[in-house]
């Protein structure tokens, strides 16, 4: 093969193997480990938090509402992180805002294990909790753009979807590593050890990951592609940036919303939401609950992987069409079997769940990478799916929650995901298939639309 036919299928020649697992390394390495510190705040808020930092109501469900408040305003500050860090990363290089954000992200989880209990200084203790989860929101805003964008620009064009799916299966792998150590520690100590201090070493020991984390994302370069892109921008020859991205592409940031929606509502709720149901609500054991979820993303990391590799056969769009539909059906059959206390009944249903959101979540990197230009990918894809995450993760194991409290049901959380499955399902149905798509001749594209816009100016 030809270096020129290379270069049309992707940055790097077809039998460069070590180049593309090298950056994937970097890639998930610091994945894991920011999605390892988000996703224990997120089962420390609803087995921990609810007692050691927030006040004492009387009613169990409103301290896990209201740690569940604080785990919303790390959502609240993706798109800022999504902002401020696409724009670097589109001006400076994708490798540079990797390192930053790992580190950042890294001292807000440590200090996270060393907050003060609430009476020990009351109300300072969930209030210095929102402050480091802002912290952690916005370095997590930055990082999944930068991350998913190292890999998908270096990648050959018929391979995208199956080598970023790797750092998507960085989320379950960091929600594995997570659950694994508070189920250790859960198991191994009492609960009133567990609730004193052993929760606090999940969050001390994200500082040994981190360090690994950062050295590997030293190791890397950006892309060619990209390279040629920041040459440009640094001329001026080139607009970058989210104001950017939503004058020229209104309509990739809307439908990478739309894309997002119901596939970040139903992750929560399966892996967030289910475990409130699961021991607030039935009143399971939670070293039975932490096992089983435990077990559920192990699943999870192998099928997003499967499904990115069968997105660049079959393409993107009906694997994403199918995980909407199926998504809409999940929570009907699922929470009456949780019902059941069954554990291997309950492992089945947290895993179709997961089955249902990976033919969603998988794909997402290759289409949102294949739908923006190099000058402002890093901004388009970090605003397409931070913002919709404010009013999709971050309400959802809230509203789940409040309604279970008040209704004692799980009908209209059923009815909030099936809405949510439809919003998804028009963006899918409306999608532009990508698959095997050139990047370079996406470049060429936005280079000749802009050349005339300025004829049309002069």
């Amino acid at each position: 093969m030809s270096a020129e036919q290379s270069a049309q299928q992707g940055t790097h020649a077809p039998d460069d193997r070590s180049l593309i697992r090298r950056i994937v390394a970097a890639s998930m390495a610091g994945t894991v480990v920011e999605w390892y510190d988000f996703f224990l705040y997120a089962t420390a808020a609803a087995l921990v938090f609810n007692k050691v930092l927030m006040p004492e109501t009387g009613n169990a469900y409103d301290a896990i509402i209201a740690a569940f408040v604080t785990y919303a305003v790390g959502f609240l500050a993706r798109p800022l992180g999504g902002i401020i860090f696409g724009h670097l990363g589109d001006k400076l290089g994708r490798k540079y805002t990797l390192q930053f954000t790992i580190v950042l992200i890294g001292v807000a989880t440590v200090l996270m294990g060393c907050l003060p209990t609430f009476q020990q200084v009351g109300f300072l203790a969930p209030a210095l909790l929102v402050i480091l989860r802002f912290v952690q929101g916005v370095a997590l805003g930055g990082e999944w753009g930068g991350a998913v964008l190292l890999v998908a620009e270096h990648s050959r064009d018929d391979e995208r979807a199956r080598w970023t799916a790797w750092p998507q299966a960085g989320v379950p792998a960091g929600n594995l590593l997570a659950t694994v150590v508070l189920y250790t520690m859960s198991a191994t100590l009492t609960d009133e050890a567990f609730l004193a201090w052993g929760w606090r070493v999940a969050f001390w020991l994200s500082a040994v990951v981190i360090v690994v984390g950062y050295y590997v994302r030293t190791r890397v370069s950006d892309a060619p592609i990209y390279e040629e892109a920041k040459a440009e921008i640094q001329e001026g020859d080139n607009a970058y940036g989210v104001l950017e991205v939503i004058k020229r592409y209104p309509r990739g940031v809307l439908t990478g919303m739309g894309l997002r929606f119901a596939e970040n509502i139903l992750y929560y709720l399966v892996v967030s939401f289910s475990i409130v149901y699961l021991g607030t609500g039935l009143g399971m054991d939670t070293t039975r609950i932490l096992g089983v979820v435990a077990a559920a993303h192990a699943f999870h990391f192998v099928v997003i992987l499967a499904v990115g590799r069968l997105a660049d056969s079959v393409g993107r769009k009906p694997l994403y069409i199918t995980g909407a539909v199926l998504g809409a059906t999940w929570c009907w059959f699922a929470f009456p079997a949780m019902d059941t206390k069954n554990v291997w009944v309950i492992l089945a249903v947290l895993m179709a769940g997961l089955l249902f959101h990976a033919l969603m979540y998988a794909v997402q990197p290759a289409i949102m990478a294949e739908m923006f230009p190099t000058r402002m990918r890093y901004s388009g894809v970090s605003i397409s799916y931070q913002v919709t995450s404010i009013v999709a993760g971050s309400l959802a194991p809230i509203l789940a929650t409040t309604w279970l409290k008040n209704t004692g049901s799980w009908w209209p959380t059923a009815v909030y995901m099936a809405i949510a499955a439809l919003i998804t399902l028009v963006a899918a149905v409306a999608l532009r298939e990508t698959k095997g798509a050139s990047l370079h001749a996406l470049d060429a594209e936005d280079q000749a639309r802009e050349r005339a816009l300025a004829e049309g100016r002069s």
